[in-house]
C-alpha cells in the first residue's frame, strides 16, 4: 500500500470515529450555535463518564497505592510565580502571519504539513528530496527560528487559506493573560501546567508528611494554552485537564523500595541512542534498561513501568504505545533524564504522557524567586565534618558591571551546584574570565575574576541542608482519552449483514455506563422486573442505562455498542434474565437475584466474563 493510499485510510477511520463520538456526544464543539471556537470542546454525557473513570483509575492506581497527597490549587496564577518558573519568558511556539490578513499559523506545523503531502502525495518525488523532507520532520522540534524561516521561505509555503505572503516567524506566549482584582496592577496567567501549584507549596507538604523524604503530591485540573492554531481535535485544545504528579526524593538517592514490583515489565523503548541511529523501538525490560543506564535512575523507572500498566489497563494497545526518550537537544538544561509515553494514532505517534527528572531545578528557582527556602533535611546521628562550597559574588563589581541586572547575576551565582561552580573556579583561574548562563535573563554574560570568590571550608555539621530532586510525570488526560477512543474502535457487520456497526470495546473499568436492562418486549411483568434490576444495580454502584421502547432487541444491542456498553441484560422472564457481552456476543441465563452482583463481579470485581461462562448456562445471540 502506498503512502497516499495509508493517509487516504487514516483519515477515512479518523473519520468515521470522530462521526460516531460528536453524533453520540462523547464530545461536540464548544459554543456550536455560535459557530463555535477553535480548539474549545465540550464532554457530552457518555464522554464525561470515561473522563471521570479515567480520573477515578488514575487517583486509585496513583495517588492511593502510592500514597501521594493530592491537592488543588488555582487555574490563576501570578505572574511572579510563572516568571520563576520561566514560563513567562520561555513558554512559546514559533508564530507566522499572513501578511495581508493578519491571520497567524504556526510555523512548524505549516513546514510538517508541507513535507508529509510532498511525501504522500507527490508521485514526482525523487528519492533525494523525499529522504530530505523525511530528515526536516525528524529534526523540526529543533530547529531555529532562522533555520525554520528558511526553509519556509525556500519551499515557497504560503498562507493555506489564502495563498497570501507569510511573516518571518517569532514568538508567541502561550499563556492566557489576565489581572488578578480591579485595578489591573496584579497581573497574572491562566495556569499553563498545574505543577506549579505543587512546587510553591513543597514546605508545607514536607512538614505534613512528617519532614520525610521521598513522598509525591499529585494534583488533577484544568490547564489551559493559547494555542496558535489548534487542531487535530482533543489532542491540541485550548482548555485541558492535566493529572499532574511530583516525586520528591533525595537528589543522592534515587532508588525506589518498590522498583521489583515492575522490573520485569518489558515493553516498546526507544532510547536516545536508537533514534539517533535509525534504529526502531525496540522491547526492553525495564530493569535492564535502569541498569545498564538507558533509563537514569529507578525512581524514574518505577514511575515508567507504573505509567505503562496504567494505560494498558485503560485499553491502549500495548503493541501501539512506545517510551521515547528525549534526544539531548530536547532536554530542558536542567534536567537528567526524560522519557514520553507516545501512543500511535490515525495522527502518528503522539505524546501523552511525559515523565521527567526535573533536578531540583523548580524548587531552586522559587526559592530564589520568593527568599523562602524550599529545602528537606537530613539530621545525622553525629556531626560530620563536610567540605562546604562558599560563593561569594563580589556585589560592588557586578553592579558596576550588570547595573539593573545585578541582583539576577547574584542570585545565579549563588545557585550553582558544586560541579559548575569548580569549572568557573578553574576557568576563572586560568584564563580570569568565564561564561555564565544567566536563565532569567536569557543569556550568557561574562563574569571576570574580581567578581566572585568560590572556595571550599570544612565545617562540623549536625544535618544536611539539600534541595530535593522531582520525578513528575505528567498525563494528558485529553489525549489518553482520544487515543483511547481510536484503539477501542472498530466496526462488524449486522445480523442481516446488510450493514457496519460500530463497537467501542472499552475495558469495563472506563466503559461510559456498565449495562443496559432491556424488556424484552413492552409488558408490565417485564417492565417492574427491569425496574426491579435498576434498583439493585444502583444500590451496587453500578451505572446502567434502562431502555423499555419497543424497538428490536437487535437495534438496542447495536446502539449500547456504539456507547461501548460492555453488558446488557434482556428481561425475558420474571424469573431469570439474559445477560450478553458485547464484545464476544455470548450470552448467559442468570436469577433475577443474582444480576446485580455477577455485574459487579465483571466490572469491579476479580472475576473476568471467562469466569461467569464457567458457572452459568450459556447460548449464542
Amino acid at each position: 500500500m502506498d503512502a497516499a493510499q495509508e493517509a487516504h485510510n487514516r483519515e477515512a477511520f479518523r473519520q468515521a470515529i470522530v462521526n460516531t463520538l460528536e453524533r453520540r456526544l462523547f464530545y461536540i464543539p464548544s459554543f456550536k450555535i455560535y459557530r463555535g471556537v477553535a480548539g474549545l470542546y465540550d464532554y457530552g454525557p457518555p464522554g464525561c463518564a470515561v473522563k471521570s473513570n479515567v480520573l477515578a483509575f488514575w487517583r486509585q492506581h496513583f495517588v492511593l497505592e502510592e500514597n501521594m497527597l493530592e491537592v488543588d490549587c488555582p487555574c490563576v496564577t501570578p505572574e511572579i510565580v510563572l516568571k520563576a518558573s520561566g514560563h513567562v519568558d520561555k513558554f512559546t511556539d514559533l508564530m507566522v502571519k499572513d501578511e495581508k490578513t493578519g491571520t497567524c499559523y504556526r510555523a512548524d506545523h505549516l513546514l510538517k504539513d508541507f513535507c508529509k503531502e510532498k511525501l504522500e502525495k507527490d508521485p514526482k518525488i525523487t528519492q533525494e528530496k523525499a529522504a530530505e523532507f523525511k530528515h526536516i520532520l525528524a529534526v523540526l522540534d529543533d530547529l531555529s527560528v532562522e533555520e525554520l524561516g528558511a526553509k519556509i521561505k525556500d519551499y515557497g509555503i504560503t498562507a493555506p487559506d489564502t495563498k497570501n505572503p507569510l511573516s518571518a516567524p517569532y514568538p508567541f506566549n502561550l499563556m492566557f493573560q489576565t489581572s488578578i482584582g480591579p485595578s489591573g496592577l496584579s497581573p497574572g496567567y491562566m495556569r499553563p501546567e498545574t505543577a506549579q501549584g505543587i512546587f510553591v507549596n513543597f514546605k508545607d507538604l514536607y512538614y505534613y508528611n512528617g519532614n520525610k523524604l521521598p513522598f509525591a503530591a499529585a494534583q488533577i485540573g484544568q490547564a489551559f494554552r493559547n494555542e496558535i492554531s489548534p487542531r487535530q481535535g482533543l489532542l491540541r485544545v485550548r482548555e485541558f485537564t492535566l493529572a499532574e504528579i511530583e516525586h520528591f526524593v533525595d537528589p543522592d538517592d534515587k532508588a525506589h523500595p518498590k522498583f521489583s514490583e515492575v522490573a520485569k515489565l518489558e515493553f516498546l523503548m526507544f532510547p536516545r541512542e536508537d533514534q539517533v541511529s535509525g534504529r526502531s523501538a525496540r522491547r526492553i525490560i525495564i530493569g535492564e534498561a535502569v541498569s545498564e543506564g538507558i533509563v537514569n535512575n529507578e525512581t524514574l523507572g518505577y514511575f515508567i513501568g507504573r505509567v505503562y500498566l496504567f494505560l494498558t489497563y485503560l485499553g491502549i494497545d500495548k503493541e501501539r504505545l512506545r517510551f521515547r526518550q528525549h534526544l539531548a537537544n530536547e532536554m530542558a538544561h536542567y534536567a537528567a533524564d526524560c522519557w514520553d509515553a507516545e501512543i500511535e494514532c490515525s495522527y502518528g505517534w503522539i505524546e501523552c504522557v511525559g515523565i521527567a527528572d526535573r533536578s531540583a531545578y523548580d524548587l531552586r528557582a522559587h526559592t530564589d524567586k520568593s527568599g523562602v527556602p524550599l529545602v528537606a533535611h537530613e539530621k545525622f546521628a553525629e556531626p560530620r565534618e563536610v567540605e562546604k562550597l562558599v560563593i561569594t559574588p563580589v556585589k560592588k563589581e557586578l553592579g558596576l558591571a550588570f547595573k539593573g541586572n545585578q541582583k539576577m547575576v547574584v542570585e545565579a551565582l549563588e545557585a550553582m551546584g558544586e560541579k559548575e561552580a569548580m569549572e568557573m573556579k578553574a576557568t576563572l583561574e586560568s584564563k580570569g574570565e568565564a561564561e555564565f548562563q544567566i536563565c532569567t535573563l536569557g543569556k550568557d554574560v561574562t563574569i571576570k575574576k574580581n567578581m566572585v570568590t568560590i572556595s571550599k571550608e570544612k565545617k562540623k555539621e549536625h544535618q544536611r541542608v539539600f534541595t530535593p530532586s522531582v520525578i513528575e510525570p505528567s498525563f494528558g488526560i485529553g489525549r489518553i482519552i482520544y487515543c483511547l477512543y481510536e484503539h477501542s474502535f472498530y466496526t462488524r457487520p449486522s445480523k442481516d449483514g446488510d450493514e457496519q456497526l460500530n463497537v467501542f470495546r472499552f475495558p469495563p473499568l472506563v466503559a461510559p455506563i456498565k449495562c443496559t436492562v432491556f424488556p424484552l418486549v413492552q409488558n408490565q411483568q417485564y417492565e417492574e422486573v427491569a425496574k426491579s434490576i435498576a434498583k439493585s444495580l444502583t444500590a451496587a454502584g453500578i451505572s446502567y442505562k434502562i431502555d423499555i421502547t419497543g424497538t428490536s432487541i437487535g437495534k438496542r444491542y447495536a446502539r449500547t455498542d456504539e456507547l461501548g456498553v460492555p453488558f446488557a441484560i434482556t428481561v425475558d422472564s420474571t424469573s431469570s434474565v439474559t445477560v450478553r457481552e458485547r464484545d464476544s456476543k455470548q450470552q448467559i441465563r442468570v436469577n433475577v437475584e443474582e444480576v446485580a452482583s455477577v455485574i459487579k463481579d465483571v466490572t469491579d470485581g476479580p472475576s473476568t466474563w471467562g469466569d461467569v461462562l464457567w458457572k452459568y448456562p450459556t447460548h449464542s445471540s
